[in-house]
C-alpha cells in the first residue's frame, strides 16, 4: 500500500471519470495488477529494430530484397548461429530459402535426392533462426505475426528445444509429422515470412517512392502487407499526389518524367493510365520532328524498346513537355505571390531567331520547332492540347489503384516525423540564417519551421478532404502541389529554380544550375542542427536529423554522416539513374538496441540470381553511433507511452484499494 501513496494526490486531482473509463477494461485489482506486470516486463525488452530508407524511386526489386534480407541483418544472424557448423555455400542457401522460400523450394525439389532429410534439417535450422529474431518481442507480439494456420505449431517449436532430453522426442515428432502430412513447403514458407517480418520492427521511408524506376506501384502494394511503416513525403511523392488530385501541371510533370526514363510500366500496368490520346496527338503534331533532345534516358542493358518505340516516346516526351510549360505559366500567373515569374520562359523566346533572353543574356535554342505555340499568346493551349489534358486528367482521377496508394501516403505519411529522438524529413527546412527559419506565405498564412510543415500538411489534405474543406481551400490545396514540387521556398525542393526548360533547350550548362537553399549548407554545423532539433521539440541525449533527397556521392568520398553525427543523409541512390553519380545503390540506416549502423548497398543483380545462386546485395556496414548498454523499450517513445499507461493503472489500483472506485 505504501508504494501507491505517491499516486494519491494525482488520483484526487485526476478526473474520476477517466479512471472509471479505465476500470471498464480492468474491472478489479487483479486485472489492473496483471496488466501492470505485463507492461513492466515489456519495458525491459530490447528496443525493436528500426530501418530508415529514402529515395527508392521505383526500384522495387532492390527494395523488396532489402526488406526480405532486413538490410543484411538476417544473413548476419544466420552466420552468428551457424557460422561454426555450416559452410558459406550452405549459409547462402539457407538465407535464400528465408528470402524467397517458394521459388527456392522449387529448385531444391528438382535437385535434392533425399527430400525428407532436407526438410528435417531445414525446419530445425529455420526454427533456430526464428527463435533468435523473436527473442526481443513478447509472446503476444510474436503470436500476432504468425499465420493462423500454423500459429500453434510454430509456438510449440519456438518454446520447446530438442536440446532438452525430456522434450526431444516431442519436438522431433512435430517436425516428422509436418513432413509426413505434406505440409513442409507451406510450413517453411510461413516460418520464412515470420523471420522477415520480425527482423524489422518499424520501417521509415523518407520520401520519393515514385519516378525513374519501373515499380513504384509494386512498392506501394508491398507496403500494404507491412505491419509498421511511415512516410515522410518527398517531392516526387507530392507530384504524384498532385496528379491524383487533378492538378494538370503535376499530371504533365508525371508524364514527362515517366517518358524521360522510359517508365511506362507504372503508368499503364500499375495505374491503368490511358496514353493512347497522347500517342495520337504526338504522332500527328510532331511527326516531322526528330525530337533528339527528348530521347529516353535508359541504359542499353535495360532497354526494352526498339527504334520505332523510342522515336514514338520521344515525340510524346516533347509534346507533354510543351504542354507542361504552358500549364505552369498559367499557375504562375494565378499565384503571383509564389514569386516564380522568372520561370515563365515561353514569352522570353524570339521565335524568329530561335533565341531566348534569360537574366539579360541571349542564348541560342537547340530546338526551335514549336508547332502548338502562338508567339502572341504562348501559354494558351490549343484546342487539341486542351482536349488531351482533360482526357489524361480523367484517366488519373478514375484510377482506383492510384487512389488507394495515395490514401496510404496520406494515412501513413506527413511532412515530417519525430521517432525516438530522430527528426525525419525528406529535404529541407527553409532558413534565412543559422538560427532563423524563413517565413513563408502559404495561402495567406505566414509560417516558418515546424509551423510551416504543419500548415503544408493541412493544405495537402484539404485537396482530398472535399467534404470537410471549402471549395477555395480544396482548389488551393490542389494547385499548391505543383509549388511543393518545384517552388523555391518549398521544403521539399528549396532551390532557386527547377531548370527543366533550360536542360532541354539550352546547351550552356551555366543555365542548368539550380542553387540550393541555405539549409543545405548550414546543416553541416552541429549548432544549427541543435537549433532545428530544439525548435521541433526533439529531446534526448542522442538526437539526430535524418534526410534524403540529395544523393550522397560515396564514390567521391562524400560522408553521409555530418555535423559531428547529428545529421545523417541516407539518399545513396537506389535508382539506377543515380548509380554513376553515387557509386553505390542506396543506404539503409538501421537503429537497433545497440545503436546506429549505416548499411551501404551495392547494386542488386536480380531476385532470380538470389534464388538460383544465393547471391545477395553486397552491403557494407558503417558504425555510426553505438551504446555500451542496450536500449530497452523503456528508452523509446513507445516506452514513454507504456509508462503513462502504468501510471494510470497505478492510480486506478490506488482508487480500488482506497475505495474511491468499487471493483467489479
Amino acid at each position: 500500500m505504501s508504494k501507491l501513496k505517491k499516486y494519491k494526490s494525482l488520483t484526487i486531482e485526476k478526473d474520476r471519470r477517466i479512471l472509471e473509463l479505465l476500470s471498464q477494461n480492468f474491472p478489479n485489482i487483479g486485472a489492473a495488477s496483471t496488466e501492470i506486470i505485463n507492461l513492466e516486463a515489456i519495458l525491459n525488452l530490447p528496443k525493436g529494430t528500426e530501418h530508415f530508407v529514402a529515395d527508392i524511386h521505383g526500384e522495387h526489386e532492390a527494395f523488396r530484397h532489402i526488406l526480405r534480407n532486413a538490410s543484411g541483418n538476417i544473413k548476419r544472424k544466420v552466420t552468428e548461429i551457424f557460422g561454426s557448423t555450416m559452410r558459406e555455400s550452405e549459409i547462402k542457401d539457407l538465407c535464400a530459402l528465408i528470402y524467397y522460400p517458394k521459388p527456392k523450394l522449387e529448385i531444391i525439389k528438382e535437385q535434392e535426392s533425399d527430400l525428407d532429410d532436407f526438410y528435417k534439417i531445414s525446419l530445425n535450422n529455420l526454427v533456430k533462426v526464428l527463435r533468435s529474431v523473436s527473442a526481443k518481442y513478447t509472446r503476444s507480439k510474436v503470436r500476432k505475426a504468425l499465420p493462423k494456420s500454423f500459429a500453434y505449431i510454430i509456438e510449440e517449436l519456438l518454446h520447446e528445444t530438442p536440446d532438452d532430453v525430456k522434450k526431444q522426442a516431442y519436438f522431433n515428432r512435430i517436425i516428422e509429422t509436418i513432413i509426413l502430412t505434406g505440409q513442409a513447403d507451406d510450413f517453411i514458407e510461413a516460418i520464412a515470412n515470420v523471420i522477415q517480418r520480425l527482423s524489422i520492427d518499424q520501417l521509415h521511408i523518407l520520401g520519393d517512392i515514385f519516378d525513374r524506376g519501373p515499380g513504384a506501384h509494386l512498392i506501394m502494394d508491398l507496403l500494404k502487407e507491412f505491419p509498421n511503416y511511415d512516410f515522410q513525403w518527398g517531392n516526387h511523392d507530392i507530384l504524384w499526389m498532385g496528379a491524383a488530385a487533378g492538378n494538370e501541371a503535376c499530371i504533365a510533370n508525371v508524364l514527362r518524367l515517366s517518358l524521360r526514363y522510359g517508365n511506362m510500366t507504372t503508368l499503364e500496368e500499375g495505374y491503368g493510365i490511358n496514353l493512347v490520346p497522347l500517342v495520337t496527338f504526338a504522332m500527328e503534331t510532331y511527326a516531322d520532328d526528330p525530337c533528339t533532345r527528348f530521347k529516353v534516358k535508359i541504359s542499353p542493358e535495360d532497354d526494352p524498346f526498339n527504334e520505332k518505340d523510342l522515336h514514338r516516346l520521344a515525340l510524346m516526351h516533347k509534346a507533354i513537355s510543351v504542354i507542361q510549360f504552358k500549364l505552369e505559366g498559367s499557375l504562375i500567373d494565378k499565384y503571383p505571390e509564389w514569386g516564380m515569374a522568372d520561370r515563365k520562359l515561353l514569352n522570353a523566346i524570339d521565335y524568329k531567331s530561335g533565341t531566348i533572353v534569360i537574366d539579360g543574356k541571349t542564348y541560342q535554342l537547340n530546338d526551335t520547332y514549336f508547332p502548338t505555340i502562338d508567339p502572341a499568346d504562348p501559354y494558351r493551349l490549343t484546342a487539341e492540347e486542351r482536349e488531351l489534358i482533360e482526357k489524361l486528367r480523367h484517366s488519373f482521377m478514375v484510377s482506383y489503384k492510384l487512389s488507394q496508394h495515395i490514401q496510404a501516403l496520406l494515412s501513413h505519411g506527413a511532412m515530417y516525423g519525430v521517432y525516438n529522438g530522430n527528426l525525419l524529413f525528406h529535404a529541407s527546412v527553409p532558413m534565412d540564417g543559422p538560427r532563423s527559419f524563413r517565413k513563408i506565405d502559404v495561402g495567406g498564412e505566414v509560417v516558418s519551421g515546424p509551423a510551416l510543415f504543419d500548415r503544408i500538411g493541412r493544405v495537402v489534405r484539404s485537396a482530398f478532404n472535399i467534404d470537410n474543406s471549402s471549395h477555395e481551400e480544396s482548389e488551393f490545396g490542389t494547385d499548391y502541389f505543383w509549388y511543393l514540387w518545384c517552388g523555391p521556398d518549398s521544403p521539399l525542393f528549396d532551390k532557386s529554380k527547377m531548370a527543366t526548360f533550360e536542360r532541354y533547350f539550352i546547351d550552356d550548362p551555366e543555365t542548368h544550375k539550380e542553387e540550393k537553399g541555405l539549409y543545405f549548407t548550414l546543416r553541416e554545423n552541429p549548432e544549427v542542427c541543435d537549433f532545428i532539433l530544439d525548435e521541433f521539440k526533439v529531446s534526448g541525449h542522442h538526437r539526430h536529423i535524418i534526410n534524403g533527397h540529395v544523393p550522397v556521392r560515396a564514390s567521391n568520398g562524400e560522408n553521409p554522416i555530418k555535423a559531428d553525427g547529428k545529421l545523417m543523409m541516407i539518399d545513396g541512390g537506389f535508382a539506377k539513374a543515380y548509380h554513376d553519380k553515387t557509386g553505390i545503390a542506396g543506404y539503409t540506416l538501421v537503429f537497433h538496441s545497440r545503436g546506429f549502423e549505416l548499411v551501404q548497398h551495392e547494386p542488386f543483380t536480380s531476385a532470380e540470381n538470389a534464388i538460383q545462386y544465393g547471391t545477395d546485395i553486397v552491403s557494407t556496414n558503417q558504425i555510426v553511433e553505438m551504446s555500451s548498454a542496450r536500449m530497452r523499450v523503456r528508452d523509446t517513445d513507445k516506452g514513454r507511452e507504456i509508462q503513462s499507461q502504468i501510471d494510470e493503472l497505478m492510480e486506478l489500483l490506488y482508487a480500488y484499494r482506497s475505495g474511491l472506485i468499487p471493483e467489479r
